[in-house]
């Protein structure tokens, strides 16, 4: 039986007309599954017993529930969520004045062991479906009315996965996301966060060209980089920074560069230094991030003095920078903790 969240509207069109139904109605159920997220076909109301019967003969609807749900003292609130085939990812809604951004995941686990993060812990386990990226974000949506009493604002993708790593399904999510037959969210709202996937980033410039890009960097000096991030031997800051040169070129963007801050490890003024040297080469600001740290690292988060010099030495060079203040640090809210936590015995 197939999931017919995989199926286009022209798609769902030409299996009524084969079962004699008319064609008209694949809209309808096609509004359903995305503008209404529904997950029986019986909430189809609009159509009759007859077709919900034909449907659920030949079809099912993939849908997620939240299996759990921890509110931090901050407002932010983390999510669990629970997949058609029993596994697990993380949701993250973070609530900002008038704003609320929601963090969401693009695969089940993560292939790229990234030193610091949570997620590299539990390996790899599938890529999501465009649906259940799609699906988090209707869920969010809902959730931020429920609890902050407004609209979901911003998207970032850059829970737990990476999303170059499984980009189709990333960006048909991000076509429905802003396509009228789903949320009609602009693109400028939604944020992509790759670990540096430099082969992948000329086509993410032709298929979503107006969303915004962020580049988990974290190190500028390439051999420091490989020690904390593995996907660095494969994909190197050198490839990296002539691929981000391309996309600029195609698509305009100012880049986004997130530079988490290590104790001893990557926030010296000469770690400064390189990445406003890498900087150069293309319009960015820099997000600069506090560590979250996590018993299954043993990384430390920088202190308040070297943030500081590390933040002035940017803005010496006429860099944007932004200070970042982790959150949800009392809910485990860095990327996987949760599910690795589960994973992992709760050790």
């Amino acid at each position: 039986m197939k999931a017919i969240n995989d199926l286009s509207i022209s798609e769902i069109s030409d299996f009524l007309i084969a079962n004699n139904e008319k064609s008209f109605r694949a809209k309808q159920i096609y509004q359903w599954i995305w503008q209404k997220n529904v997950s029986d076909f019986a909430a189809m109301t609009n159509l009759s017993a007859a077709l919900r019967s034909i449907l659920e003969a030949n079809f099912y609807i993939r849908s997620l529930s939240v299996e759990q749900e921890h509110v931090s003292q901050d407002g932010s609130r983390k999510y669990i969520l629970r997949l058609f085939d029993r596994q697990q990812i993380e949701m993250v809604l973070i609530p900002s004045k008038q704003r609320t951004t929601v963090c969401i995941s693009s695969q089940v686990g993560c292939a790229l062991g990234c030193r610091f993060c949570a997620t590299g812990s539990m390996g790899f386990k599938r890529n999501l479906h465009a649906d259940e990226i799609y699906q988090q974000v209707f869920l969010a949506n809902e959730l931020s009315k429920t609890n902050y009493g407004t609209h979901l604002s911003n998207i970032v993708i850059m829970g737990m996965g990476e999303p170059l790593l499984n980009l189709d399904n990333v960006s048909k999510a991000i076509d429905i996301i802003t396509g009228k037959d789903g949320m009609e969210m602009s693109p400028s709202r939604i944020t992509l966060s790759t670990a540096g996937i430099s082969t992948k980033l000329s086509r993410l410039a032709v298929l979503q060209p107006n969303i915004g890009l962020a580049i988990s960097l974290h190190a500028a000096d390439a051999e420091k980089r490989k020690t904390i991030m593995p996907v660095a031997e494969r994909y190197s800051i050198s490839e990296l920074v002539a691929a981000l040169k391309d996309y600029h070129k195609t698509t305009g963007q100012r880049i986004t560069i997130e530079y988490l801050l290590l104790k001893n490890i990557n926030d010296s003024t000469d770690d400064a230094q390189k990445l406003a040297a890498l900087c150069r080469n293309f319009p960015v600001k820099i997000n600069l991030i506090n560590y979250n740290p996590h018993p299954l690292s043993a990384f430390e988060p920088t202190t308040k003095e070297r943030q500081q010099a590390f933040a002035e030495l940017l803005e010496s060079k006429n860099m944007l920078v932004y200070v970042r203040q982790s959150k949800g640090q009392d809910i485990a809210a860095a990327c996987g903790q949760l599910v690795s936590k589960q994973h992992n015995g709760n050790r």
